[in-house]
């Protein structure tokens, strides 16, 4: 698919990795929506730089997690476009969700982001889409466990299985991949020890960056003999 001129949507585009992957659709000739919840200001900036970029640009508030709103979000998007092509689904909580516990409110708020967000939007987009691509973000969780974050690996495991099913249900008109990123972005906590000794453990000796997960995106928008794959981005860390 060609993406100058086609309509994108990035779910948890406001900012990190989701606004990477936003900023790289339109600068190759995307119109792009960015969804977000709760991060009204940064989405705004983001849309700023986007329309800077010659492209339009629409912020797009909702909680994916709630099928209502995020029907209502495939549905501003084609109007302020005129269609979808392209939907991204970035959004992702990411929680620790020790086990045992006795309270499961992280669980749910998890999982209902990472696999039913992606399931209501992929499904009101596949009502819209005549001929379009879905690309889903997971991480490295979906093969190995992370230890404190039960709800996270499931879900985006989950997500991995969605992208196989739906590429069968919705082929041949509507193509559905992913991207497992890496290390890719140091959260703000992180010491300088603890980021080099990440960068030396991988074979390329350094970390990512969002841009190497939106290129991954690209590709696969771009690329129209793949479906049902998943691409990792990391360096060859899963390779150590």
């Amino acid at each position: 698919m060609n993406l100058q001129g086609n309509s994108a949507l990035v779910t948890g585009g406001a900012h990190r990795v989701g606004k990477a992957i936003a900023l790289r659709l339109a600068r190759a000739g995307a119109n792009v929506a960015v969804n977000y919840n709760q991060s009204h200001d940064a989405a705004q900036v983001t849309v700023s730089e986007i329309r800077r970029l010659g492209v339009r640009a629409l912020a797009v508030p909702a909680d994916v997690a709630d099928a209502s709103q995020a029907t209502d979000l495939i549905r501003a998007t084609t109007d302020e476009f005129g269609g979808l092509d392209i939907l991204v689904n970035s959004a992702s909580l990411f929680r620790k969700t020790p086990i045992p516990t006795d309270d499961f409110t992280d669980w749910h708020q998890v999982i209902n982001v990472s696999i039913n967000g992606a399931f209501y939007t992929s499904n009101a987009a596949a009502n819209m889409m005549q001929n379009g691509v879905i690309v889903n973000i997971v991480d490295l969780s979906i093969w190995e466990p992370w230890a404190g974050f039960t709800a996270h690996a499931v879900g985006k495991a989950g997500l991995l299985a969605m992208t196989r099913q739906l590429a069968l249900e919705l082929a041949p008109n509507i193509r559905v991949n992913a991207v497992a990123p890496g290390y890719v972005l140091p959260p703000p906590n992180m010491s300088d020890e603890r980021i080099q000794k990440i960068a030396s453990g991988t074979p390329l000796q350094r970390w990512g960056t969002p841009d190497d997960v939106a290129q991954a995106v690209q590709f696969l928008v771009e690329a129209d003999y793949i479906t049902g794959e998943v691409i990792r981005v990391d360096g060859g860390e899963s390779l150590t």
